[in-house]
């Protein structure tokens, strides 16, 4: 059984590649129409590449690479009370 990491969480696909990518592909066109059909989300958008993911080698690697994007630009961010104190913190006057 295929499964795609989301998070911390496991989830479990379709054993059937040929029900795996219908299934993605039309989680996306629906998506698509989230702003205009309040039942469908954009939420549906990331769900479905990410089930395609699984088949699709091209959408494997463009994942991969925000995923890697996102963890750094994540980790490199400083906290609400780093950024503070360093706006406050005036720079060292130059006579020694």
């Amino acid at each position: 059984m295929t499964k795609i990491r989301f998070g911390n969480r496991m989830i479990d696909l379709p054993g059937n590649r040929l029900v795996r990518i219908p299934i993605g592909a039309v989680l996306v066109v629906l998506g698509a129409f989230g702003g205009w059909l309040p039942i469908l989300g954009y939420w549906m958008v990331p769900l479905g590449l990410l089930i395609l993911s699984a088949d699709v080698p091209l959408i494997r690697r463009l994942n991969r690479r925000l995923t890697v994007t996102f963890r750094s630009w994540w980790t490199g961010r400083k906290s609400k009370e780093e950024r503070k104190a360093a706006r406050s913190v005036k720079p060292a006057d130059g006579a020694g």
